[in-house]
């Protein structure tokens, strides 16, 4: 493919990278877009789901040739476009701001960045691990969005 003058390669970002404070403002503003995105976002159902028990409502591109759905007929549920989604920085990232990141141990909660990442304990972790984890991560400054499975853990232990 021929470069035209002026136009920027795939990978160099044309975004704007302004002061930090001015990136959390506007990252939080995005967040904020987002959720009110979400709210207006309708519901997207497979086509005949609610009609019949065996077809589940998970959504499936309608691709009949009097499909009313396909054609976006009035009155009928809405179809899955581009223009549903959010904003492009917020994509994937936890409402908190953070980027979430599944820690199974140590290394991986210490390969974290404090600023960006936050941590996600995961399921399999037994209590002892957990707790050992959470107090790493305090020291480390990195968020963790799931420590309340510790105090459970915590209560079970001293009785």
């Amino acid at each position: 493919m021929r470069r035209v003058k002026g136009m920027a390669k795939k990978n160099e970002s044309k975004e704007y990278h302004g002061t930090e404070g001015e990136n959390k403002s506007n990252l939080m503003q995005l967040l904020k877009l987002r959720e009110k995105i979400d709210d207006n976002r309708p519901k997207f159902v497979r086509q005949e789901s609610w009609r019949y028990k065996r077809i589940s409502e998970k959504w499936r591109k309608p691709k009949g040739i009097d499909s009313k759905m396909r054609l976006r007929v009035k009155g009928w549920p809405k179809v899955v476009k581009v223009g549903y989604r959010g904003p492009r920085l917020v994509r994937g990232l936890h409402p908190s701001g953070y980027r979430d990141v599944l820690v199974h141990n140590l290394d991986e909660l210490k390969g974290l960045d404090p600023e960006r990442d936050a941590a996600r304990f995961a399921s399999s972790l037994g209590a002892k691990k957990r707790a050992e984890l959470l107090e790493k991560a305090k020291e480390l400054g990195i968020k963790v969005l799931n420590p309340t499975g510790i105090r459970k853990a915590k209560v079970e232990a001293s009785e």
